[in-house]
């Protein structure tokens, strides 16, 4: 059920205090207020109430949305530039073979034979080989030889030899054993160098004729008998 407003509360008040002034029988019309009187400033009251009553209460101001500018790409018009290392183009360290100075390819050995094989060689680098630098095996067969130290620097396109001494092994057959030169880090550089034999068996020699006879499976040797021619 809905509840009478105040403006109707005034009014039933206002009516309810007329009856009563009409019953109290008061002669002096002309100092009482009338009904329509009463309901008039009971209306103007409430009016100025509702007025202040709606001045008081909190402005209901909409939240105004803030926009969201869209997102700026950074742009450059610098280029990037990649950082990267410098590299020579050229390693300063360089060698070629000149030539065989000693024991050419293909040089017959006997198992066991020993002898020094000395090459050529070239600085076509731009750096000076150091004292120290070393001229070292890589591969192949050592044939024993030991690396070799450099005791006096080479300059750019200088010339030096070097001499390994080494020994022919028992295997038969071609022998190959290749060596390069090294800084004193252990940096290989230049051209491969390398020494080639052919290792033989021994072979007997004699001075005269022989006859070869076989005797269980094995050769041997007989000198041969001399022909002698009588004269008269």
């Amino acid at each position: 059920m809905k509840k009478p407003g105040k403006l109707s509360i005034l009014i039933i008040l206002a009516a309810v205090g007329s009856l009563a002034l009409s019953a109290c029988g008061g002669s002096k019309a002309d100092t009482t207020p009338t009904v329509a009187a009463i309901q008039t400033s009971a209306v103007s009251t409430f009016a100025a109430g509702l007025t202040q009553t709606e001045l008081s209460l909190p402005t209901n101001t909409p939240t105004e949305t803030p926009t969201i500018p869209p997102t700026a790409t950074a742009t450059s018009s610098t280029p990037l530039v990649t950082a990267t290392s410098a590299v020579p183009t050229t390693f300063c360290y360089g060698l070629i073979l000149v030539k065989d100075v000693t024991i050419p390819d293909g040089t017959v050995m006997a198992p066991g034979q020993t002898f020094t094989k000395t090459w050529q060689v070239q600085n076509t680098g731009t750096c000076n080989w150091d004292a120290g630098f070393k001229f070292v095996f890589v591969s192949g067969d050592r044939m024993g030889g030991v690396p070799l130290a450099l005791t006096q620097p080479v300059s750019p396109n200088g010339e030096t030899e070097i001499s390994i001494a080494m020994t022919a092994p028992s295997t038969i057959g071609k022998i190959v054993g290749h060596w390069r030169m090294s800084t004193t880090s252990g940096t290989l550089f230049g051209a491969d160098v390398f020494v080639s034999i052919t290792v033989a068996s021994p072979t007997a020699t004699t001075t005269g004729a022989v006859t070869a006879t076989a005797t269980g499976g094995a050769a041997s040797a007989t000198p041969a008998t001399p022909t002698v021619t009588a004269t008269p």
